[in-house]
């Protein structure tokens, strides 16, 4: 039941589907230009002709200069052909060319962009070396002072250690200097 009362309403539908497609092609503009009508229609009047051979001779010159301006049209028409086709071949160059010139621009400004970011990494890479080598000459640096102070250190504990051994203690003074040693222990 279903089906049965589907198919009017799909045939309604299809009908109105190719009415609406009929109107859209009637609606359309053709920029087809026709060429006016041809004289040889209808110019054929049979009592003007009473002769046979006249009607033939004037029948063969009615066929030859329809033939003529036939190929006269087929002529115009391959002519136009050529024409449309020279100006789709210079429109497709032109848009190559424009693609090709669109393209050396987009390469020089990538060129462009790459040789900014060499510059402003070999910038950075120079800055960042100038910097190392002014962290490593002040590290270099505090480290000779380092270096220079403990020296300094070593000579003067060894210059002291030089002086208390080398004081002289007279004999008269030894006897204080051990009963001092004595009575001052400093614990180890």
């Amino acid at each position: 039941m279903a089906l049965s009362s589907s198919r009017p309403h799909h045939i309604l539908r299809h009908l109105l589907r190719s009415f609406h497609a009929s109107a859209q092609s009637l609606v359309r503009v053709d920029p087809h230009e026709h060429s006016k009508p041809s004289g040889f229609l209808g110019s054929w009047e049979p009592e003007a002709a009473r002769d046979p051979r006249e009607a033939w001779a004037r029948l063969e010159r009615l066929r030859k200069g329809y033939a003529r301006d036939v190929r006269d049209l087929r002529r115009q028409y391959a002519y136009e052909v050529q024409l449309s086709e020279a100006e789709r071949q210079r429109k497709a160059e032109a848009r190559a060319e424009a693609a090709r010139i669109a393209n050396e621009e987009r390469k020089a400004a990538k060129a462009a962009a790459a040789q900014t970011r060499a510059a402003e990494r070999r910038a950075f890479e120079l800055d960042f070396r100038q910097a190392l080598m002014k962290e490593r000459a002040q590290k270099l640096e505090s480290w000779r002072e380092k270096e220079k102070l403990k020296a300094q250190k070593k000579a003067e504990h060894r210059e002291l250690l030089r002086k208390q051994s080398s004081l002289w203690v007279a004999e008269d003074k030894m006897e204080k200097k051990i009963l001092e040693a004595i009575l001052h222990t400093t614990p180890l």
